[in-house]
């Protein structure tokens, strides 16, 4: 268990009581609250930061301007349109983006599709350190009161993602966790420190700057996302999403079944960093399945799930 940074959903704006997760959404991890959004609404969320260092809200998608952009970067902006940039620690900030036709499902794609936010101070850092999240949007008039898809019996949102500690904001204080004779990023320089704890990888990695690396789904790994649960015949929608670095190649693999994408019938999805995709399937093999990165050393080292199908 590491020390990571996540967006949580409170019940008001006192940000003193977290709202609880529904079980369907269990299995997001250390993924941000699913936003939800029909075609024509506004999305408003407010930012209160509790961590140590500034972050933001940067949305993939929806429509904004330059005070709901939520990344910093010298584009000519100035006075409030820079307030989005970087929320400091203990400060709060309201994004608005608006919904249009654009951000929904266009004419080949299914009733919903999904969009990822995350933070944009540090990209890479804010990212490594936990910071992530999606936006769903359903088609203009299919959607249900609370905005889900209503052609759609359950839906899951798995993140694949390798955690680079060395290159997160925790770094420092996670290298105590770190393999043996690795590399663990002080600030300014790397230092090789002794660590007592032999992480995921085994010997595979042992010994080299991949001990600090976690192939990881929602944040967990070897097994350990808790298990997706759904029925023969139900209409199941997947939303696969991924970021990283040149690494993050990853292909989503099911056993036992199938899911249609892009009008394919496949078992086997590309990830690149950045991409968010939707597959549909309709399960028709009960038991107990394998869900995995299909890039061999990236399930090796724990880039695994598992999904039970019921009839």
């Amino acid at each position: 268990t590491l020390r990571k940074a996540t967006f949580h959903e409170y019940t008001d704006g006192t940000f003193k009581t977290r709202k609880p997760r529904t079980p369907e959404w269990e299995h997001l991890g250390l993924l941000g609250p699913a936003i939800r959004a029909e075609v024509g609404d506004r999305i408003e969320v407010t930012l209160k930061n509790n961590t140590l260092f500034p972050v933001t809200l940067h949305p993939h998608g929806v429509f904004y301007d330059k005070a709901g952009e939520g990344s910093r970067y010298p584009d000519g902006t100035t006075g409030t349109d820079l307030a989005d940039d970087a929320v400091a620690p203990g400060q709060s900030y309201t994004y608005h983006w608006d919904v249009p036709e654009r951000a929904g499902p266009g004419p080949g794609d299914p009733s919903s599709v999904v969009w990822l936010y995350h933070s944009h101070v540090d990209s890479m850092r804010d990212t490594n350190a936990g910071l992530v999240g999606v936006i769903i949007v359903t088609r203009r008039g299919a959607a249900r009161p609370d905005g889900s898809p209503a052609d759609v019996d359950r839906e899951f949102v798995t993140f694949f993602t390798i955690f680079n500690e060395t290159l997160s904001h925790y770094s420092v204080v996670n290298t105590r966790l770190f393999a043996p004779g690795t590399a663990a990023n002080m600030g300014d320089k790397d230092e090789k420190m002794p660590m007592p704890v032999m992480m995921p990888g085994g010997s595979m990695f042992a010994g080299t700057p991949e001990s600090n690396m976690f192939f990881s789904i929602n944040g967990y790994i070897l097994g350990n996302l808790p298990m997706l649960h759904m029925k023969v015949g139900e209409h199941v929608r997947w939303y696969l999403v991924a970021l990283g670095g040149e690494t993050d190649l990853h292909t989503p693999h099911w056993h036992g079944n199938v899911v249609l994408y892009e009008g394919h019938r496949t078992d086997v999805i590309e990830l690149l960093p950045a991409s968010m995709k939707v597959a549909d399937m309709i399960p028709d093999s009960p038991g107990i399945w394998l869900y995995h990165c299909h890039v061999e050393d990236h399930m090796m080292a724990g880039m695994t799930a598992r999904y039970e199908v019921v009839k």
